[in-house]
């Protein structure tokens, strides 16, 4: 058999793994200079990383990056920030860019090349189940949220971890805490916002918005029930003192479409109840906040001079 050919059967392993280590075809008897000539441009294969070959020519994929990051880092490499959240599901954090962000030991020693950023720690954590190995939820979005600048992007990267029930509040802030300090203080301020009821991009915009009203702080995401213990509702924002639900209507942030019409069936609960509802956009409150800030101080006023009716909130 030519030396610059590889074993059928080995060919046939091969196909399921496009991204592989050069020294693995140099186990199968390939010279490093045949894999330099079909690395060249024009050639069947592709250098993605130092060492790292995509055994095709096509433009390398999201996946093909992952794969050659974690190969290039070797045994124990963890997939965190955006990558391993969109793995895990996330959908609100910003899409993946730039070089893929590996957790590595900290006795690992790699530069990245500029298309992977090793990040060495003492603190590697087990990863997750499943098919990549993947950072666990909490420490992938706060590795991510570290690096962010845009505020809205660390509310709507944390907030959705909540949301959705992978991650508690409470957790995210002990692993903020157990990790470094560089980077820790928006995170650490969008936390704050989250431990008092808030869940979204949007709720954070309305509470810095009802901050400048003048009125009763609202709690953020109460349960409310009847005066004979009934559950009506969970709306965005309630002022206890006068009974006043504030809901901001995003059916992307609170249901699928089922969801969403339980989520009217609640707020008509609320009204039957006696509870005056405001109704926002989101649309509105990021764009026209001074006229949403308006209508805010008006159902205030409304819902104050009509008889409180007997309902009780308890915060999230």
């Amino acid at each position: 058999m030519p030396r610059n050919e590889i074993p059928a059967e080995e060919c046939a392993a091969l196909c399921g793994a496009l991204i592989v280590h050069v020294s693995r075809l140099e186990r199968l008897g390939l010279p490093r200079s045949t894999i330099a000539k079909r690395c060249r441009p024009g050639g069947p294969w592709r250098r993605l990383l130092p060492g790292v070959v995509k055994l095709t020519n096509g433009p390398p994929t999201r996946d093909d990056r992952r794969r050659a990051a974690l190969i290039y880092c070797g045994a124990g490499a963890l997939l965190t920030g955006a990558d391993a959240l969109e793995l895990h599901g996330m959908q609100r954090m910003p899409s993946p860019w730039g070089p893929v962000h590996v957790l590595v030991d900290e006795d690992c020693r790699r530069s990245g090349s500029g298309r992977v950023l090793a990040e060495r720690t003492s603190r590697l954590p087990v990863p997750a189940p499943g098919r990549w190995p993947l950072a666990p939820i909490g420490r992938a979005a706060l590795d991510l949220s570290r690096r962010l600048t845009d505020r809205d992007q660390v509310r709507a990267t944390l907030a959705e971890v909540v949301q959705r029930g992978r991650c508690t509040a409470m957790e995210l802030s002990a692993e903020l805490e157990a990790g470094s300090g560089r980077g820790s203080a928006l995170p650490r301020s969008v936390l704050r916002e989250i431990g008092v009821g808030v869940r979204s991009v949007t709720e954070a915009q309305a509470r810095e918005l009802v901050r400048r009203s003048g009125l009763p702080l609202p709690v953020w995401n109460p349960q409310v029930y009847d005066g004979t213990g009934r559950f009506l509702a969970m709306p965005d924002a309630w002022f206890d003192d006068v009974a006043l639900a504030w809901q901001i209507d995003s059916v992307e942030w609170h249901a699928d479409p089922v969801g969403y019409r339980t989520t009217l069936e609640r707020r008509s609960a609320l009204a039957a109840a006696g509870i005056v509802v405001m109704h926002t956009l989101p649309s509105k409150l990021a764009v026209n906040r001074d006229e949403v800030l308006a209508e805010l101080r008006a159902m205030y006023r409304h819902a104050w001079s009509r008889p409180r009716p007997n309902v009780i909130a308890v915060p999230a």
